[in-house]
Parts: structure tokens; C-alpha cells; sequence
């Protein structure tokens, strides 16, 4: 199976299990990499330096019709949906869903439509519900969900409602996120 993208989703924690798993993907990583991390609607460009700081990708916030490209991280701005195109993204304002905006839901139902089986969905540590809907239709759609053991979480919530709604192929802790993507991405590979 060759997948074409890693959607991630994050909440309350988010920052240090992200720069947990993007610190320890390989410069040589493939797939991109589109993340939610739920922040105030106001918020600047520092979550995206933040992360860059441990990431050997390169990491960028998205712009409307970004071309989804290999081997970057792609950031959901503040106070937009991010949402998967054939080809590149776009961005939304509809109504916060879950109470957020950007949604995880939005952004893995989006992925899950365009893509299929051949999406990774990843749900880490957080404090609400969103993202469960999202996982449950890349699962139905053929792809690999992946979420946190809850507890490595920094808040448990968002990962045990995921586990919750939907067999999940992996509940691995923190470290084993990147080796396990890795590892898909390989499979990817000619």
C-alpha cells in the first residue's frame, strides 16, 4: 500500500507530543504531513517556529491552495478549517465543528474522502471530543488510524474517545509514533 498522506490531530499538549513526533521523523521522510493543533483563534506564527525548532522537515502554516507537496509539515492556521483537496488544501471559515477551528474532524474527513485507504490519521494527547468523527471515517475509508496511548497523553480525553468510536490499528505511546510512520512511509517507497 503506497499512502499519499499523514493527517495529525492534537489539543491541550499538543505542542511538546508534536515536537515529540515531527523531532524524530527523518529528513528524508516522504509523505506530507498535515496537522490540527486546536489554538486561540488569535494566535501567531510561534506554534510554527516552535515546531520547526525540533523538525528536520521543513514546516509551514497553509495558505489557500498550497500544493500538497512530500516531505513538509503543513500547519492548519489559527481560526481556519484545513481541508484536503486532490492535489493541495484549502482553507475554510465555516462554523467551528466540535467547538474548534480548525476542526480534526474537518481535516481528516477531508483527507479520508480524497484519499482513502491510503491516509494515516493520528490522534494525540487533548482535552475534547473532535477528531473521533474524523478517525472513524478514515477507518472506514481503508486507511491506518493511529492514537496515543492515553496514558503517555498529557490529557487522556481526546485519545480515549478516539479508542472509544473506533478500532484503531495502532495505541502506541509517544516515542512509537515516528519509528511506526516511518515505517509505513517506507512502505510507500518504490
Amino acid at each position: 500500500m503506497s499512502y499519499k498522506i499523514v493527517v495529525i490531530g492534537t489539543s491541550l499538549g499538543g505542542l511538546s507530543a508534536l515536537q515529540t513526533v515531527l523531532g524524530n521523523l527523518p529528513a528524508d521522510f516522504q509523505l506530507p504531513v498535515a496537522i490540527v493543533q486546536h489554538r486561540h483563534k488569535d494566535s501567531d506564527d510561534t506554534l510554527r517556529g516552535m515546531i520547526q525548532e525540533s523538525a528536520l522537515l521543513p514546516v509551514r502554516e497553509v495558505e489557500d491552495k498550497d500544493e500538497i507537496l512530500p516531505g513538509q509539515i503543513y500547519l492548519a492556521p489559527a481560526d481556519y478549517h484545513l481541508l484536503v483537496e486532490p492535489g493541495y488544501f484549502a482553507l475554510s471559515t465555516d462554523e467551528p465543528v466540535s467547538y474548534a477551528r480548525p476542526s480534526i474532524d474537518v481535516l481528516f474527513e477531508s483527507a479520508a474522502d480524497i484519499y482513502g485507504e491510503q491516509v494515516i490519521g493520528v490522534i494525540l494527547t487533548g482535552a475534547n471530543q473532535d477528531g473521533m468523527q474524523g478517525l472513524k471515517k478514515v477507518k472506514a475509508r481503508g486507511g491506518i488510524t493511529i492514537v496515543q496511548e492515553p496514558t503517555t497523553a498529557a490529557s487522556a480525553i481526546m485519545p480515549t474517545a478516539a479508542i472509544s468510536a473506533v478500532t484503531v490499528d495502532w495505541i502506541v505511546s509517544l516515542s512509537e509514533i515516528s519509528p511506526l510512520l516511518v515505517n509505513l512511509g517506507y512502505s510507500t517507497r518504490k
